[in-house]
């Protein structure tokens, strides 16, 4: 029930935090619950997905892609993940999932989920790969025809040698799982 009470503040408050602007950051505040953690006490690793989700739901309600997706039956997917675990979140440890649109290309966008401890230090990092699938065309949306759509004129910097190594690690990946 936790994580519906999680989202139901994310989605109350994101007006708050003002436009999502291309380039900015999303920041959200927790705390590790006893409702998250695994038998090392720390958080587990299905919550950092979803407080990640957290992150992408403030970023579209702000950026104003929920309402728009809702009105042309459009649908923002996750495609894949990547993450890296440095440091442990502990219980009761105060944390930030700092959240932002990295780039994108032709129908992919990269995301990154930083989650930044109480004294600074990050404890994990989460790259994600996504697109908005249009229900009613039955196809992906070119990431700069969605941009667009939302009034805006930004355009991608080329993806960098780490955000490159994570498209193609994924392509092959969804490559395998196609042909299991």
């Amino acid at each position: 029930m936790y994580v519906w009470g999680r989202l139901a503040r994310t989605m109350a408050t994101a007006s708050r935090r003002g436009p999502y602007l291309i380039g900015g950051e999303s920041r959200l505040a927790f705390r590790c619950l006893p409702t998250d953690i695994d038998f090392n006490s720390h958080l587990n690793n299905a919550r950092y997905m979803m407080l990640a989700d957290l992150g992408r739901i403030d970023i579209f309600l702000r950026a104003g892609l929920i309402a728009l997706a809702r009105r042309n039956g459009w649908a923002p997917m996750i495609g894949g993940l990547q993450v890296a675990y440095v440091r442990e979140i502990r219980l009761w440890r105060r944390f930030e999932v700092v959240s932002s649109i990295e780039t994108w290309e032709g129908t992919s966008v990269i995301g990154r989920h930083r989650f930044v401890l109480d004294n600074g230090e990050t404890a994990a990092l989460i790259l994600t790969t996504g697109g908005v699938y249009d229900r009613r065309g039955r196809r992906f949306l070119g990431i700069d025809e969605v941009v667009a759509a939302l009034g805006h004129s930004a355009k991608p910097r080329p993806p960098t040698e780490v955000e490159r190594a994570f498209m193609i690690s994924h392509q092959n990946l969804r490559e395998q799982a196609k042909a299991a």
